[in-house]
């Protein structure tokens, strides 16, 4: 990747984000960068926020760009639909950022540097990387289960990647065609994964860049059980579907 980048869009699904999104769209504007675009992908959210995202669309259409969805069918498939739409309007980077203010927008600068300085496919924004950290007032229970999910799935797949389930990513438009981004199916943090295992299937290189992972503020958190169960089943199901991940 050269030193100049065309077009980096940020995909941030949403799901009743009303009172986060604002202030995220206000964090990544003030990054200053003038190829940052960003792409909410709201599932028909009953609160009203993809009303918010096309107020702050019509605000900043240059910079700022809304995906309807009618069906909420899970954080992977609003994910493909974004990184879908991304890579069809010349998106030469893709970030994958959450809404409920997890992911710090001042990393992003130093994933992008990592892009362009080494033969990384993808970058992750890590916790457990050194200088990586999560907010004091995480919950024991969802530390527990972060740091089991990372030795559960890097004992089967043995991806050597610290932060295996991270969801703050800056992918190269060529990784996620080589992957085959569209053809995933999983969903919730088993999403991450597979993502990440077809990447090392490949032969590709992962890179991780430390940040501090905060608590959400406002919002109630999308982890069901259906979820965690999907994401135990997940890297069995890709050790046994053979190197392509598919």
């Amino acid at each position: 990747m050269g030193s100049e980048l065309s077009k980096v869009t940020v995909v941030v699904p949403t799901y009743n984000e009303r009172e986060n999104l604002p202030k995220l769209l206000g964090t990544l504007a003030e990054l200053n960068l003038p190829y940052l675009h960003v792409l909410v992908v709201d599932d028909n959210s009953p609160d009203g926020t993809g009303d918010v995202a096309d107020k702050a669309a019509a605000e900043s259409p240059e910079t700022i760009g809304v995906l309807h969805r009618t069906a909420k069918d899970g954080l992977g498939r609003a994910y493909i639909a974004g990184i879908t739409q991304a890579l069809d309007e010349g998106a030469d980077v893709v970030i994958q950022m959450d809404a409920d203010l997890s992911h710090p927008a001042s990393a992003i600068p130093a994933m992008l540097d990592a892009l362009r300085n080494t033969d990384a496919a993808v970058v992750l924004g890590s916790r457990y990387v050194e200088g990586g950290s999560v907010a004091g007032e995480w919950p024991w229970h969802r530390r527990a289960l972060s740091a089991w999910a990372n030795f559960y799935v890097n004992t089967i797949l043995r991806l050597h990647v610290k932060d295996v389930t991270a969801g703050f990513k800056a992918w190269r438009a060529e990784t996620l065609r080589r992957i085959d981004a569209q053809s995933i199916r999983s969903n919730g943090y088993s999403f991450q994964v597979e993502m990440n295992y077809r990447t090392v299937a490949r032969g590709m290189r992962i890179v991780e860049v430390p940040i501090r992972f905060d608590e959400r503020s406002a919002g109630t958190s999308k982890m069901s059980l259906k979820v965690q169960v999907e994401s135990a089943l997940m890297p069995w199901r890709l050790l046994f579907s053979g190197k392509s991940g598919k």
